[in-house]
């Protein structure tokens, strides 16, 4: 009985986070093989983990993830720093997002108010 429920509150767990947290997971009836949205859920799956490993393993994304104050936060200055400015690595936009960055002779630093 307690192995059910601990399987059934994960399960519940990881969809939520999965539809509520910034991944927009949704339930489309298009399922099997030869269907799209099959390959973008395994997808949405797959970059789930690597996020999950992220915020358990990599402090630097921790800190970037505390600095900006929510998931939804995070993800919205990531996007707006692959749109705005060339990085050389994912390490190069977590230390920007926890700790500021440098652009042409002035520092930029995001206010966390």
């Amino acid at each position: 009985m307690r192995g059910g429920r601990a399987r059934w509150k994960i399960e519940n767990e990881t969809f939520n986070t999965l539809k509520n947290q910034g991944y927009h997971f949704e339930h489309n009836f298009g399922h099997g093989h030869n269907h799209l949205s099959v390959v973008f859920a395994q997808l949405m799956m797959l970059a789930f983990a690597v996020d999950q490993t992220q915020q358990l393993a990599c402090q630097l994304f921790q800190a970037a993830w505390t600095e900006a104050g929510s998931k939804r936060l995070l993800w919205e200055r990531l996007r707006s720093l692959f749109y705005e400015l060339p990085f050389d690595s994912m390490t190069a936009i977590w230390q920007a997002i926890a700790y500021g960055f440098h652009i042409e002779g002035r520092i930029v630093i995001h206010d966390s108010s």
